[in-house]
């Protein structure tokens, strides 16, 4: 169950060069559905196996040990857990007493059991999104047994018996509940289903969460009621119900009484103000930092080394050489290893590896901690470089990323204009003040020679430029002339001229050329001048394309870097030649594209979320309501990210989407309870006070729970963001279910006269 983070390499050996020695790559991945603690332990034991038999002067060092990562997490996972569970199960004992806390604290379990025994009938293995998933649902289980105990525990103080105390609270909220379940699980759908890269990294939170809340509500309905009946006590003499009516409880329903009455003489002032708030919110959207996916918490740095093309793999490993001796032995590293002419191998799954070629480089480098992380890319940062090399300092991400997190293509017909356009690209993220190591993709210009060909002498020996052409590849780069067989493979046999002549252009006049009258050297066909051009013209779509690209400083978002920069390229963009355009890459254009495929599926949302509304209400203007009310966690969200300066990306978006099935499970709740009340014969008013009397402690409880059940998960570094979403949000939306909701509905649908006065004195 507990497997690896994905399809990652579990636990990597020393490589190309460790510590500036030479080393062996040794690379372990894990089979589909392996168990990646057993794996590690596994390996560690032939690794001390291996080191045993080593010749002289050989030792076996151990880089990336996934085990160890995995072993964290759960761990991390469990505690977070516990104390999550522990604070919901302290607000349940408190707020039903023992006896309840006991019920809420046994679904607990039965609904992880269904959930454990789903995941693995599924292939869902435990990694950072499903232990998530998890989290996020364990502030969520236990809203639909604290709603089904609290109708029985209301009406056993009501005087009846279990067993119709029982059959009331499933009468009575059974289906309300079920709607709202399938609602919250509805408004995960498009985070399952959405087709991007986003969507297959965070899909398991639809199928987990969905899962969990399902099975959650079967506890709530069939269990819950069944140990209510056992483990309740219906004994209620007229003393207790005395006291209970003068406890403090009844002190907060009565003053909660007069708020209501309150705010239907002034509903109208209410559901302004209310709208006034959310449009606030909306608008404190644009002061959030906006964030894709944040840093990873581990303490590995990616440095890409991009040479000039063409350099020699010789000179790529004396650079990465000079790089390592500024490194080694500094303080704040752990240890470190080089690969030259290729990338890292894929030992994260966010993680890329470079393009192989003679002219890169990669260290990774582990620092002793995340403080010695940030004090590295300051050391690297200061390590003086020719101008020509481009160093690509990275922490790894949380989720997918670009290579460069702030990037714009520019796309035309004219290498030369492009890279004109281009300069001025990287002066506007350089005058951002947040942008680092800005550079392109195309590198530098390097040297180069071309042969310039003479038509009329072409003609006159019988020959064309494709012929010349194909005899000097053959001649300088090698031509195929055959392969040999090598079990499945088959090895090519290059034939080209010596290295002498290859190395020396000086020779290449003399170059025998066959032509239609025989051979002609090379220097009678046309000539050969000195040059410079790109050697690489990347392509988008069969247009030429060059990206400028960055990193930005610890300090910002790449989000912010892009909106700093925003005005300026807009500006540039206006004055490009006709056939060029410029487009925004990188982090920005993958969190559009993770967006616009949840945004493609909210119209398939949407629809399921009214259908299920008017199966439950069978009433178009209160379903409406009843999504309407989606929103209002937002108040109090914007207000928690600004408060606490977090981020607004993708796990936040996640947090929305459960907030608003949470809160439009309070509501379908609270308006089946008005309508049950309006067919008992109460006036509009009374009807929706009562409602909000009776749904008001199971609202606060169930809020109360999930708020304290996401304070753990908000000091996380991926989820921390989404549980301030959370925790802010279901303050802001409690209060707002329960007083703006009663205010806006008596504004919708109360026509008969008003009996504010009246009620004010009941």
């Amino acid at each position: 169950m507990f497997n690896h983070m994905r399809s990652e390499t579990i636990i990597r050996f020393v490589l190309v060069r460790y510590g500036g020695k030479p080393a062996v790559v040794i690379s372990v991945a894990m089979a589909s559905g392996g168990d990646g603690l057993a794996l590690g332990k596994a390996l560690h034991s032939a690794m001390k196996t291996a080191a045993a038999g080593l010749p002289a002067g050989m030792k076996l060092f151990q880089v990336e040990d996934q085990s160890l990562v995995i072993r964290e997490a759960v761990n991390t996972f469990l505690i977070k857990f516990a104390v999550a569970l522990t604070v919901v199960l302290l607000v349940a004992f408190i707020s039903l007493g023992w006896r309840s806390g006991v019920i809420v604290a046994l679904s607990v379990p039965l609904t992880l059991s269904a959930v454990a025994l789903y995941m693995g009938a599924m292939n869902i293995s435990l990694d950072r999104i499903s232990l998530g998933a998890l989290i996020l649902s364990l502030g969520l289980l236990v809203d639909d047994a604290i709603i089904s105990i609290e109708a029985m525990v209301v009406q056993l103080e009501a005087g009846h018996n279990r067993e119709d105390s029982a059959a009331f609270a499933w009468t009575h909220t059974a289906f309300p509940m079920l709607t709202g379940t399938l609602l919250t699980v509805v408004s995960f759908l498009p985070v399952g289903l959405a087709h991007s890269t986003t969507g297959e990294y965070a899909g398991e939170i639809f199928w987990v969460s969905g899962a969990a809340l399902i099975f959650s509500w079967i506890v709530a309905v069939i269990f819950i009621p069944f140990l209510g009946v056992h483990l309740l006590s219906e004994e209620r003499d007229a003393r207790s119900l005395e006291k209970t009516k003068q406890s403090r409880t009844a002190l907060i329903e009565a003053k909660l009484h007069v708020l209501l009455v309150t705010t239907l003489r002034h509903n109208r002032t209410i559901a302004g103000g209310t709208i006034l708030v959310l449009f606030l919110s909306v608008a404190g959207l644009f002061f959030v930092d906006q964030q894709f996916f944040p840093q990873s918490d581990r303490p590995e740095l990616i440095v890409d080394v991009a040479m000039r093309a063409g350099t020699s793999i010789e000179q790529t490993s004396k650079l990465a050489g000079y790089l390592e001796k500024n490194l080694i032995g500094h303080s704040s590293l752990h240890h470190m290893e080089t690969h030259i002419g290729d990338g890292a191998p894929r030992f994260y799954l966010p993680y890329g590896p470079a393009t192989p070629s003679a002219s890169h480089a990669t260290l990774l480098l582990v620092a002793q901690d995340l403080h010695a992380r940030e004090d590295l890319i300051r050391t690297i940062n200061a390590i003086p470089v020719p101008p020509d090399v481009n160093l690509h300092v990275q922490r790894l991400s949380l989720g997918p990323t670009a290579d460069f997190p702030v990037q714009y293509r520019i796309i035309g017909p004219d290498p030369s204009q492009l890279r004109t356009i281009a300069q001025d690209v990287a002066a506007i993220l350089s005058r951002t003040g947040q942008a680092v190591g800005v550079q392109s993709d195309w590198g530098s210009r390097t040297p180069t020679l071309t042969f310039d060909a003479d038509p009329d002498r072409l003609a006159l020996f019988q020959t064309d430029r494709d012929g010349v052409a194909s005899q000097l590849q053959a001649v300088i780069s090698g031509t195929i002339a055959g392969n040999i067989p090598s079990g499945q493979k088959r090895i090519p046999i290059i034939v080209r001229s010596g290295t002498p002549l290859r190395n020396d252009p000086g020779q290449w006049n003399d170059i025998p050329i066959r032509t239609g009258v025989g051979m002609m050297p090379l220097g009678q066909l046309g000539t050969i001048r000195p040059t410079s051009a790109f050697p690489i013209l990347w392509q988008r779509n069969g247009e030429l394309c060059l990206t400028v690209q960055s990193d930005v400083i610890s300090s910002v978002q790449p989000a912010g870097v892009v909106q700093k920069a925003a005005a300026d390229i807009a500006t540039l963009t206006h004055k490009l030649p006709a056939g060029y355009r410029i487009e925004i890459g990188g982090d920005a254009e993958l969190s559009d594209t993770a967006n616009d495929a949840i945004f493609t599926l909210l119209p398939l949302t949407g629809g399921l979320m009214l259908l299920l509304l008017m199966l439950q209400l069978q009433n178009v203007p209160r379903a409406f309501l009843v999504i309407a009310s989606a929103p209002l966690g937002l108040v109090g969200a914007v207000a928690a990210l600004l408060a606490f300066q977090a981020p607004f990306g993708f796990v936040a978006l996640l947090g929305l989407i459960a907030l608003a099935g949470m809160i439009m499970r309070n509501t379908i709740l609270l308006v089946d309870q008005i309508q049950t009340n309006h067919q008992a014969g109460m006036s509009a008013d009374e009807a929706v006070i009562a409602a909000t009397m009776t749904r008001a402690r199971p609202v606060v409880l169930t809020a109360l729970s999930a708020i304290f059940a996401f304070i753990p998960l908000s000091f996380n570094v991926f989820w921390g963001p989404m549980a301030i979403v959370m925790i802010g949000g279901l303050i802001g939306g409690t209060v707002l279910t329960l007083v703006a909701l009663p205010a806006v509905y008596t504004l919708l649908f109360d026509r008969s006269s008003r009996q504010i006065q009246d009620l004010h004195h009941v």
